[in-house]
């Protein structure tokens, strides 16, 4: 098999790094990158691993662009600590890496989203992907501060088999997170957001909530839809006015 290199950022993950490190055990290598965690992931991980490095937390895709360069294998699959590697794709990565396609330098693979301990099967959420298999000196993540994909210079194929992904631990963190999105966000909208208006603090999160729990069939996973719709609609308006508020602290 072509040697892999499994990259896993953790910052307080002690609730999953377990688990995820198992996930990709069948790598070659497995390199945990620590914003200097205080639950006890950080020693936990070097019971585990003997590759784990430490690196104080800025935001995901510099993070993630730091730690790719580490890698010593061309190949990288990199696992977010909420997310595990099933069986059925590590016999497909497994496979691919086994014959590999010269013209392939990156895969998108789908998650099977999990959200207050139920499956997500609708709500935007249903065919969710992310490429995170991937050739080490033709990919980068976006400069961007919240949501940055990969960047691959080269074809990108297409994996039959999904990640698991539950980011849920708490309804309370979970609204921690995405208040802390919502900051990142107004930061990365500044430069191509023009004045704000109604439009900005009433429609866009009106039509958030329909896309997601009507256009997006959401009604269809029942509360848990609704709720991933009201919160997407609120993160949408908290954007903006966050977005106002950082304007309004520069005048």
């Amino acid at each position: 098999m072509t040697k892999l290199t499994a990259i896993i950022p953790v910052g307080n993950e002690i609730h999953n790094i377990e688990a995820v490190i198992a996930s990709v055990n069948f790598a070659n290598e497995v390199l945990v990158v620590d914003s200097f965690s205080t639950d006890g992931t950080y020693e936990k991980a070097k019971e585990l691993t003997n590759n784990v490095l430490r690196r104080e937390y800025q935001y995901s895709a510099l993070q993630k662009n730091w730690a790719i360069p580490q890698a010593k294998h061309e190949w990288i699959l990199l696992v977010d600590a909420d997310e595990r590697v099933t069986p059925e794709l590590k016999a497909e990565i497994i496979e691919i890496l086994n014959n590999p396609k010269d013209d392939i330098v990156a895969y998108w693979i789908g998650r099977n989203n999990h959200f207050m301990g139920e499956p997500v099967r609708y709500s935007g959420w249903r065919n969710d992907t992310v490429i995170r298999l991937f050739k080490r000196d033709f990919c980068s993540y976006q400069d961007k501060l919240v949501h940055a994909e990969i960047i691959a210079n080269g074809t990108i194929g297409k994996l039959k088999h999904k990640l698991y992904h539950n980011t849920y631990i708490t309804f309370d963190k979970y609204m921690e997170k995405m208040n802390r999105y919502a900051t990142l966000q107004a930061k990365d909208y500044d430069a191509k957001t023009g004045k704000l208006t109604p439009y900005h603090f009433v429609i866009k999160p009106f039509w958030g909530f329909i896309k997601h729990y009507l256009v997006q069939s959401g009604f269809r996973d029942g509360v848990i839809g609704f709720t991933i719709g009201y919160v997407q609609g609120y993160i949408i308006f908290m954007r903006y006015v966050k977005l106002w508020l950082l304007r309004k602290g520069r005048k």
